[in-house]
């Protein structure tokens, strides 16, 4: 098809963006360099608009289409940031920033939508209006969500926004979608355990932190396994330990936990917060302790919508010949729900092939990947926005 030929030709241009994004990494919102980078080759490109600073260091770049008779405006977002971890590729590109480094292919999704950015200004071959988002601070930061209080949605007039991940272990270029619920609400909690610190000879003098905490963990694995419908999705996890004391003698007098709630359906995620604050707080009670639970919401559900997750299933087609519609939904979580909460829309998965996990220090993004991925984002604009 025209489009992934024109991306074959763009291929070694897109790479080196890609690949100096990668030896260029930042965190969260200071993505400065690559922010100002992406909206520097909007401009060359001959976007209509380029917006920095949306949500703190978010750019956003509009590209009008032949003819605007319908009015309808679809939105294209990729994440900007790295995450803190040192790098080992060994590749030549390697980043330059001990301690970071572009280990979940956010360089590969800025630089595929800087592609179909490229190919949309010079082609505009449909109708209506392109706005291309370009989000910082994905990795914990909620940078969607800055976006989305920016005014992104209402000032850019968006009526569907779409989106795109990479995936390790499936084949490059090849695309994952499915309806519903895609990844999920990712929570966080920290517990307080208070007790009564001594001497580890004389327990009968102490009430033991250590062991009420043990207790707790123990216990809250009971919220999934006979709290929550079988047939739902849910997952906590006591992530961390710590204590006030390093001594082997020593009855630490607080104990502190630190974990994450996952869930795919809001009812699920309200049981999950009420299930962890009863089992601590009583567990505690029980042992003669305290425990002070703070629960924090982070990004809810990836909720994809049922027509717009078939209208980005049939660009893929087009793309790849056949799409996995049956992928099972994912217990990571991702800041693009704050975006489908507010509009129609979907978030696809394109293969990396057979690569190292993301988040991990061998991980890379395939380059292989990029003529599908930029195909994809310029095919949902003009599919959705069919030229006259």
């Amino acid at each position: 098809m025209p489009v992934k030929n024109r991306f074959a030709e763009l291929l070694p241009e897109i790479t080196a963006w890609r690949r100096d994004f990668h030896e260029h990494p930042e965190l969260l919102y200071d993505v400065h360099r690559t922010a100002g980078k992406v909206a520097d080759l909007l401009r060359e490109f001959g976007c209509d608009e380029v917006t920095e600073g949306v949500g703190r260091t978010g750019v956003v770049g509009v590209i009008r289409g032949k003819t605007d008779s319908k009015g309808r405006v679809i939105g294209l977002r990729a994440d900007m940031d790295a995450l803190p971890i040192n790098e080992q590729t060994g590749v030549e590109y390697a980043s330059k920033t001990p301690g970071k480094m572009h280990a979940c292919g956010h360089d590969g999704h800025t630089a595929m939508l800087l592609g179909a950015a490229k190919y949309l200004a010079e082609t505009r071959n449909f109708d209506g209006t392109a706005v291309v988002i370009f989000q910082p601070a994905e990795e914990g930061g909620g940078g969607g969500d800055a976006m989305v209080k920016d005014g992104l949605i209402e000032r850019w007039k968006i009526d569907e926004v779409y989106g795109m991940h990479n995936m390790p272990g499936v084949p490059t270029g090849t695309f994952a979608i499915k309806p519903g619920a895609m990844m999920a609400a990712a929570d966080q909690f920290d517990i307080t355990v208070t007790g009564k610190g001594g001497h580890a000879a004389k327990p009968h003098d102490c009430i033991d932190t250590t062991l009420t905490a043990a207790q707790i963990i123990v216990a809250l694995q009971s919220i999934v396994s006979r709290n929550i419908d079988p047939l739902q999705n849910a997952v906590i996890s006591v992530c961390v330990v710590s204590t006030d004391s390093t001594a082997h003698n020593v009855i630490p007098h607080v104990v502190k936990l630190k974990g994450t709630a996952r869930s795919l359906d809001p009812g699920v995620r309200d049981q999950l917060e009420e299930g962890i604050i009863r089992v601590a707080t009583n567990i505690a009670a029980a042992m003669g302790a305290t425990a002070e639970v703070q629960y924090d919401r982070g990004y809810p559900v990836t909720m994809n919508d049922d027509q717009a997750t078939e209208w980005a299933a049939e660009v893929a087609r087009q793309i790849a010949g056949d799409v996995n519609m049956d992928m099972q939904p994912m217990m990571g979580g991702e800041d693009f729900s704050y975006m489908l909460n507010e509009r129609q829309g979907a978030y696809i998965f394109v293969g990396n092939g057979d690569t190292a996990m993301v988040h991990h220090p061998a991980y890379n993004f395939n380059d292989d990947a990029i003529p599908a991925g930029s195909s994809w984002y310029a095919g949902m604009i003009e599919s959705r926005l069919p030229a006259a």
